[in-house]
């Protein structure tokens, strides 16, 4: 069986009242509303089983208002302009994110387990620098800037695993070096979604996936890191590698993708970089599904959204987009049931040899229910 986690907002605004806020922070009177201004928590729900595997070695993690980010990492001075937000303005606008992970392990779950715990916490503190950074640099390239952050994250995570970077360690008041985090056979794929008012960013190493669900289609954020995707094959051999079709196209005839988080021993090959994607969200854009490789073995895109899209628009449906601050939510998260009666039932039922890791957000909006007093 699998077991689940799941969240309803707390404290989010919505309809009216986030819509007021846009006004008073744009200062024009309420004739320009801005989705950068407007906060939006997205409900969320992880289920993750062993399946047929013989151990579980998947994690997940939400976090939701994790840090707050400068909007101008977000969009280009013409962008900001066109929406009614000037310099000024800008400069000090900041928007809170919440970042959802799915991490499947191999050999041992201690490093998807770390990567859990850890990622978004060095995230935050690569956020926080790049911000600082910012007064320094003219008109940013979007992309190149958010791929330097979770580059940046992702290798100091993976120096940590490896037991090459300082960090905390138990018992210690000061970061000091320790020892690996796992032996040297054991590593984890990352895939990370960092969700905003405006943006989706992804950030994906290894061969765990997420697909957006827009309207009825899907859209793949991410390309699996395949040892025979010709690039990263070209990537491997370059380095000194080999990929060898042994059950399968493996590096060194061992691993079945080309990146991860750990994975010491056969370094240089497999490297924890991710691949970066920024994208602005829709009106259409129903939910986001990141899971490992265990739903993606036997589900295609197309059937997963399908799956997931049915809840959620049908629990907005019977319930108008309302949610209540007062203890009024339904007994049902649409993106949870998803996830753990629907996607990873299914999975299993389809034959999934391996550890299911699975989560849902829902991007629809909600409203706020007034108080009637």
């Amino acid at each position: 069986m699998a077991m689940a986690r799941a969240a309803w907002p707390a404290g989010r605004a919505g309809g009216a009242e986030a819509d007021g806020r846009a006004r008073a922070a744009t200062g024009d009177g309420g004739k320009r509303k801005s989705v950068y201004l407007m906060e939006c928590v997205p409900v969320w729900g992880c289920a993750t089983t062993c399946g047929r595997g013989a151990a579980m070695e998947d994690a997940c993690a939400a976090v939701p208002r994790f840090a707050e980010v400068p909007v101008r990492m977000l969009a280009g001075a013409r962008e900001l302009g066109a929406l009614g937000i000037g310099v000024d303005a800008a400069a000090s606008l900041q928007l809170p994110m919440h970042l959802f992970g799915v991490f499947d392990g191999h050999g041992g779950s201690e490093v998807a387990n770390y990567c859990g715990d850890r990622i978004h916490v060095v995230l935050r503190e690569m956020l926080s620098r790049a911000a600082r950074g910012l007064e320094e640099l003219g008109e940013l390239d979007i992309k190149e800037h958010w791929e330097k952050v979770f580059g940046d994250c992702f290798q100091r995570v993976d120096d940590e695993v490896s037991g090459e970077a300082s960090r905390f360690c138990s018992g210690a008041v000061s970061e000091v070096r320790c020892k690996p985090v796992a032996a040297a056979n054991v590593g984890s794929t990352a895939v990370v979604a960092v969700v905003c008012s405006s943006h989706v960013i992804i950030a994906n190493c290894g061969d765990s996936r997420v697909v957006l669900c827009r309207g009825k289609e899907p859209m793949a954020l991410s390309v699996d890191h395949k040892p025979d995707r010709e690039d990263e094959c070209t990537r491997i051999e370059a380095a000194g590698g080999k990929v060898i079709n042994w059950n399968g196209h493996r590096v060194s005839g061992i691993l079945a993708m080309s990146r991860s988080i750990g994975d010491r021993y056969v370094k240089p090959f497999l490297i924890p970089t991710p691949e970066v994607r920024v994208i602005p969200r829709a009106k259409d854009d129903d939910c986001l599904i990141l899971a490992s490789d265990g739903l993606w073995d036997v589900i295609s895109n197309e059937d997963a959204c399908k799956v997931a899209r049915l809840q959620i628009l049908l629990w907005h449906k019977k319930n108008d987009g309302l949610y209540s601050d007062e203890g009024g939510e339904p007994t049902i998260n649409p993106a949870a049931q998803a996830a753990a009666d629907y996607l990873v039932r299914l999975a299993l039922m389809k034959g999934s040899e391996d550890n299911i890791t699975v989560t849902v957000i829902d991007l629809k909006p909600r409203k706020k229910i007034k108080d009637k007093s």
